[in-house]
């Protein structure tokens, strides 16, 4: 089955007008999916100049109307899964019914330390998150929640009006094989993990679908979607990840036209039912649209 293919939008060192730009021209080269991240800092460590993610989520649900509107992914760590839950409910409203919600544990501390929230060892940050999911799946589907946790606590909280969606998909974010595939294994609809190998993404997916099957689950369940950079050259490499580029490589589309859809073929053939394009500014528009052709070409 060909996959679904989407694009997935930095928020640092652009406008918002290059943004709705970008976002109008994904739509019509054809993408089911466009996304965005949460960051406060850009992603490279390298500046603070970066838009808000809530707000840029709602500002995406308007300037489009076809595409899936996601987020990849709100960071637990300082999103309360009450406020996040409400926020995304009215997102789904803006979009028509478009929206999806991902989470993840959070790993930039530099934004914690500049803004003086906690952050706690990775064991801690995975609990916050495996906590937030089934405070935001209550609260997005049940008419009442209550939760006890250490974390976060929820007495009769409700979230309305419900999304427009009954079952307003949530994602996790990460490849963590012991917690984060884990926690996606029970909780999540979809699960996301940026710039692995093929052959890393199918090991991590096989690893997925265990702790799937512990929690009484299917792979089937759980749609499967991999982050992947757009980069013939090393220079644009260098250019899009900067400080970065050595550690996404593996999971970055080089080379020619023909070599970068063999790449994608192989995330295809390692179980990859969703496939975004990770960009950031600058926006290398020629590079998407060639890949659009291609990926066109593909059916």
């Amino acid at each position: 089955m060909r996959p679904i293919f989407g694009v997935h939008t930095g928020l640092q060192n652009t406008t918002v007008d290059d943004l709705r730009s970008l976002w109008h021209r994904i739509e019509e080269l054809g993408f089911d999916w466009i996304s965005i991240w949460d960051h406060f800092y850009s992603a490279d460590f390298t500046g603070a100049h970066c838009l808000e993610a809530v707000s840029a989520h709602a500002a995406l649900a308007c300037e489009t109307t076809r595409v899936r509107v996601g987020s990849l992914v709100y960071c637990a760590g300082y999103r309360h899964p009450a406020v996040l839950a409400n926020a995304i409910t009215t997102i789904d409203h803006l979009s028509g019914g478009r929206a999806d919600i991902g989470l993840g544990a959070g790993w930039a501390h530099n934004e914690y330390a500049a803004y003086g929230i906690d952050f706690p060892r990775p064991g801690v940050r995975l609990d916050i998150l495996e906590e937030s999911v089934q405070c935001v799946r209550g609260l997005l589907r049940d008419d009442t929640t209550d939760f006890s946790g250490e974390h976060f606590q929820l007495t009769e909280a409700r979230c309305e009006p419900k999304p427009i969606q009954p079952e307003l998909p949530i994602w996790i974010g990460g490849g963590g094989e012991k917690r984060t595939l884990k926690i996606a294994g029970r909780y999540a609809d979809g699960w996301n993990i940026p710039f692995p190998s093929p052959e890393a993404f199918a090991h991590k997916r096989e690893v997925l679908a265990g702790h799937a099957a512990d929690a009484g689950r299917s792979i089937d369940d759980i749609r499967c979607a991999v982050n992947v950079g757009l980069c013939p050259t090393d220079a644009d490499l260098d250019e899009q990840f900067g400080g970065l580029a050595v550690g996404v490589r593996a999971g970055v589309l080089m080379g020619s036209e023909q070599q970068m859809v063999e790449h994608l073929g192989r995330y295809v053939e390692a179980g990859a039912q969703q496939i975004n394009l990770a960009m950031r500014a600058p926006w290398q528009l020629d590079h998407l649209e060639m890949m659009a052709a291609a990926i066109g070409g593909m059916d």
